[in-house]
């Protein structure tokens, strides 16, 4: 009985050690994202449906209030890689940080200028106070570009304000704090349901826009490649569950974005998946970082000097792209 219980104790002693070592085979990555939307559902996939670990990744996913300080935090080494929008990675560039995108992720924008039920004019909108997350960021972007496309004068006839948060934008809308402001799926068809008005849609505008895509720093690239090809890797394989796995893709939306109502999930991850949006080759977009930089240029001479390329190293992409990788995932998913 001792022998038996000896052997017992050894096997369970050794499974331990197995199991700790497959755990020290991981490597521990913490990876900001800055809002509460569908524009996440790829990392959320990645880690929830066990891509990051199949690749090695053991990913401690951290949410900022905004990319602003996701960016501050990738920065200063706290999280190395970060899920973010390009004007506050293309502006921390420019001040020195040598940030990168190594994945596109969303290289198009699905903001919509939502309003008060009574406005319906942009007239209407002059004088009134319009939410974004905050200055700098994509929201604050989108907002002064609709704003033009309007003929408003986003300096002169409105003022904008940061509140933070989607929801806490549609918040600020359903408590009358401002008359306007944008807001993306799936929050935009909740605020259409409430009966806000849609008053400006950024995705018929054409507007190519590097948007929530996958950054790190050059430091951490030369420091820790393989962690980042890895990373990259996870990244493009959750794209492809996204497109291949409807029910796992609403699942996961249903429960980071604490939402029961099937039409408006199947909706969102309908708009989520789109190839124009999430291209199945995940190269960063060199026109979109150029609307940005040259939106940039009008303050920052920096911005006029510098070029798309100078934001990008996709040589991850590449690889898995020529390799015939990505390829790969599409054709066994049509079998």
């Amino acid at each position: 009985m001792r022998l038996n219980a000896t052997r017992i104790w050894l096997c369970g002693w050794l499974g331990c050690l197995l199991l700790s070592s497959a755990a020290l085979g991981q490597t521990k990555l913490t990876v900001g994202y800055g809002a509460v939307s569908a524009d996440q559902l790829v990392l959320w996939v990645a880690k929830d449906m066990g891509i990051f670990a199949k690749n090695q990744i053991d990913a401690q996913l951290v949410f900022f209030t905004g990319g602003a300080l996701a960016v501050t935090a990738m920065v200063s080494g706290d999280t190395p890689i970060i899920q973010a929008s390009g004007p506050g990675v293309v502006s921390a560039s420019l001040a020195g940080a040598e940030a990168v995108y190594v994945a596109g992720g969303i290289v198009s924008l699905d903001y919509q200028l939502m309003t008060q039920p009574e406005i319906k004019t942009p007239a209407q909108l002059k004088g009134g106070q319009i939410a974004i997350a905050r200055f700098g960021g994509a929201a604050d972007f989108v907002a002064r570009f609709m704003l033009s496309k309007l003929g408003l004068n986003p300096l002169k006839d409105v003022t904008i304000v940061q509140v933070g948060t989607t929801p806490d934008r549609l918040t600020a809308l359903e408590t009358k704090r401002v008359q306007a402001t944008v807001l993306v799926p799936p929050v935009t068809y909740m605020a259409q349901k409430k009966g806000f008005y849609l008053m400006a849609d950024v995705a018929t505008q054409g507007l190519a826009y590097q948007h929530q895509g996958a950054v790190t720093t050059r430091k951490f690239l030369r420091e820790h490649p393989e962690v980042v090809r890895n990373f990259v890797k996870s990244y493009i394989e959750s794209v492809h569950r996204m497109k291949t796995d409807r029910e796992g893709g609403l699942k996961i939306l249903a429960k980071h974005l604490r939402l029961d109502d099937r039409e408006i999930l199947e909706k969102t991850l309908d708009n989520s998946i789109t190839e124009n949006k999430l291209p199945q080759k995940q190269y960063p977009t060199l026109a979109g970082i150029k609307t940005i930089l040259d939106q940039l240029a009008l303050k920052d001479p920096k911005a006029r000097a510098a070029k798309p390329q100078d934001f990008v190293d996709a040589r991850f992409v590449e690889e898995f792209d020529k390799s015939g990788f990505i390829d790969g995932l599409y054709r066994r998913a049509k079998r």
